[in-house]
């Protein structure tokens, strides 16, 4: 239920492209929980972490590599299935966007301009994973 009113929410109230692409992550997410009653694991995080990275390629058609979110929750997505997620993963995810040329969003519009600045969707997605992270080390 919390992951279909943030998707809602997301979808409706956040402008630009990241509502959307935010919306359908939360929106897969709550799918991949439907049976779930309570997420004892970060490998059981890390698949349903996965269905809302999921949810982002298909509506965002990005991939890795492009200057994105994706950026983040790809290697996230990685390190929860492996029960590996830190700090410094989320860290090291967002800021190796910084080098990248953007090829999706609006950043792709400065081409190599881009280069040097961190994309802002990698910026907010490492502030989402990296206070999941403080919540599970409570």
């Amino acid at each position: 239920d919390t992951f279909k009113v943030l998707s809602m929410a997301m979808i409706s109230k956040v402008g630009g492209a990241s509502g959307p692409l935010y919306g359908s992550a939360f929106m897969n997410m709550m799918k991949a929980t439907k049976d779930v009653d309570v997420i004892n694991s970060q490998e059981q995080l890390g698949k349903i972490i996965e269905e809302g990275t999921n949810g982002i390629q298909a509506r965002g058609k990005a991939e890795a590599e492009d200057k994105t979110m994706l950026d983040v929750w790809l290697p996230v997505t990685e390190a929860l299935k492996n029960n590996q997620l830190t700090a410094d993963v989320i860290e090291n995810a967002k800021e190796h966007t910084k080098n990248l040329v953007a090829k999706k969003g609006r950043a792709s519009y400065l081409g190599e301009r881009a280069i040097g600045h961190i994309d802002p969707g990698a910026a907010s997605s490492a502030i989402l994973f990296q206070t999941l992270l403080d919540v599970i080390h409570g």
